[in-house]
């Protein structure tokens, strides 16, 4: 039996699962963007599959994401973060998920809660890409929504790694032509919206 056609292959069977299940669904709530946007900051420089291999360990040691906790953390904190080999331990990755939770609270705090402001920079683009180098790196929604992230606090969050972002929250569905899922995520974000 064949494999079916997807974006990106891999002989990883967790890279695989991430594809198939994950990328590109729409993610909705406060704590699920707030992680999303933390971990593309943490893979900034490495490969996701580095991410996603200790993607438990990150939820573990960042209180789940919960922003109210990680908001919280202080110097022992990173410290003890800094210690953890389960986690990529960058002290200035570190710091920026402290800072992005609180941003997080900052955002709710103004009117404008994290996934309202993401959502409202889903783009009107039509096509649907033929393969990955059809991809751009940025775009004017991910420059806009990076200012607007900064301008509340948050940090490692440059255009690229917005983008990056709205991808695996479903912001925009940049599964290629061909791809067995493309239709199922359409349909997931259409109904989330």
């Amino acid at each position: 039996m064949s494999e079916p056609k997807r974006c990106w292959t891999s002989t990883d069977p967790a890279y695989l699962a991430y594809h198939d299940e994950e990328w590109g669904r729409p993610v909705t709530d406060e704590r699920g963007l707030l992680e999303r946007f933390c971990l593309e900051g943490f893979q900034s420089g490495l490969s996701w599959l580095t991410i996603l291999r200790k993607r438990e360990n990150f939820r573990t040691a960042f209180a789940d994401f919960d922003p109210e906790r990680v908001a919280r953390f202080g110097r022992r904190d990173v410290e003890r973060l800094l210690r953890d080999a389960g986690i990529v331990r960058h002290r200035g990755k570190i710091e920026a998920a402290i800072a992005n939770a609180k941003g997080t609270l900052a955002l709710r705090a103004a009117g404008t809660p994290l996934e309202e402001l993401v959502w409202t920079h889903r783009p009107e683009r039509s096509g649907t890409p033929r393969s990955l180098k059809d991809l751009p790196a940025t775009t004017p929604e991910s420059n806009a929504l990076s200012k607007e992230l900064k301008r509340a606090g948050f940090r490692f969050v440059g255009p690229t790694t917005v983008y990056a972002a709205m991808q695996a929250c479903g912001v925009v569905n940049d599964h290629i032509a061909g791809c067995f899922v493309r239709a199922e995520v359409q349909r997931e974000i259409d109904a989330a919206l």
